[in-house]
């Protein structure tokens, strides 16, 4: 495992912020398994967790209107520092006010957090997507390993249902290859019963 500070790359044209490597999921399918980068980046297995200051200097060291959107996504899951990345995603927005932001989150910011997180979101990003990755609790316990159990999947429908009433484009993910027909529309029953638009994504490669 090869470490280094690697605090922001481009994916897609979008400007990608890795602000730390901490996981509540241990995910079978997780892009991390596969190596040390994504997408051509340094290696995202960072040295230690970047201060606040470092991820705005290392955000604002790119020209941030060649980028219609930064998101907040790397090696772990972004909420555990939720309060950090609100400010930075609010020093970006003072700056740079049209740039779109977007957390990618498996949804247990509540369960970090162990309180109602979602009123944290509002103002400070414009798209929240929550990776759902299957329909059924017990499915998701036995793929995605969460330190929290199979609580954890209620835990981030709740969150979802939560957060769409701050950030109006909250949305599921899954990706197609990773689901049978029966799981999408299982995936596809929650969104209904819970107002949360579904986006069903293909697989990408990180060596791409």
């Amino acid at each position: 495992m090869k470490k280094s500070m690697c605090i922001t790359y481009i994916v897609d044209g979008k400007l990608y912020v890795n602000v730390t490597n901490r996981c509540s999921n241990r995910c079978d399918f997780c892009i991390r398994n596969n190596g040390d980068g994504a997408y051509g980046s340094d290696s995202l297995w960072l040295e230690r967790e970047p201060t606040v200051e470092e991820i705005k200097e290392s955000i604002f060291s790119h020209n941030l209107a060649d980028f219609p959107e930064l998101v907040f996504c790397g090696y772990g899951e972004p909420s555990y520092r939720l309060y950090d990345i609100r400010e930075v995603a609010l020093a970006v927005k003072e700056k740079c006010p049209e740039i779109k932001i977007r957390i990618n989150t498996n949804g247990h910011s509540d369960l970090i957090w162990a309180k109602n997180t979602a009123p944290d979101y509002e103002g400070v990003f414009d798209i929240v997507s929550i990776s759902l990755n299957t329909p059924n609790p017990k499915r998701y316990d036995e793929i995605c390993h969460s330190r929290f159990g199979e609580k954890s999947h209620a835990a981030l429908i709740e969150f979802a249902k939560n957060v769409k009433n701050y950030v109006q484009n909250t949305q599921f993910s899954v990706v197609k290859q990773t689901l049978t027909t029966e799981e999408i529309e299982g995936c596809k029953k929650i969104s209904e019963r819970t107002g949360v638009h579904l986006r069903i994504r293909d697989y990408i490669p990180p060596e791409t």
